[in-house]
């Protein structure tokens, strides 16, 4: 049985090949919390440097909504690989996943509802 700890670096690196290999490169940091049955990533520095030159020459509000409706597709396309790699990490059913981007910070912020709380060891003490 793995530590909390284990369960949140396992799903950062899930996360990471993930975006490395689906959307062309990796963030520059992830974190993974796991608060009761709520597993929430936070990825910092996401966007790639296209990205953010379409967010910046293009009105804000066009920019914006234009790279937030393509981020949207391609993570709504990859929800069934995203939803197998939690599962087999925790062990538990992912039960919905909610994502948002910011186009001004490049942080992406991932939630996924599992069935219940997955079941870890504790972390040995020195």
């Amino acid at each position: 049985m793995k530590t909390q700890g284990e369960i949140e670096a396992a799903i950062c690196g899930g996360i990471n090949r993930f975006e490395q290999e689906y959307m062309g490169r990796g963030p520059k940091d992830c974190h993974a919390h796991l608060i009761g049955d709520l597993l929430v990533v936070r990825l910092q520095g996401s966007l790639t440097s296209a990205e953010k030159h379409l967010a910046q020459i293009l009105s804000p509000e066009k920019g914006r909504d234009l790279l937030k409706q393509v981020r949207f597709q391609l993570t709504e396309t990859a929800r069934p690989f995203l939803e197998a790699m939690v599962e087999e990490v925790t062990g538990v059913k992912v039960v919905s996943l909610h994502h948002d981007i910011s186009t001004v910070t490049g942080e992406k912020i991932v939630v996924f509802t599992l069935a219940e709380s997955p079941l870890f060891r504790d972390a040995k003490r020195k």
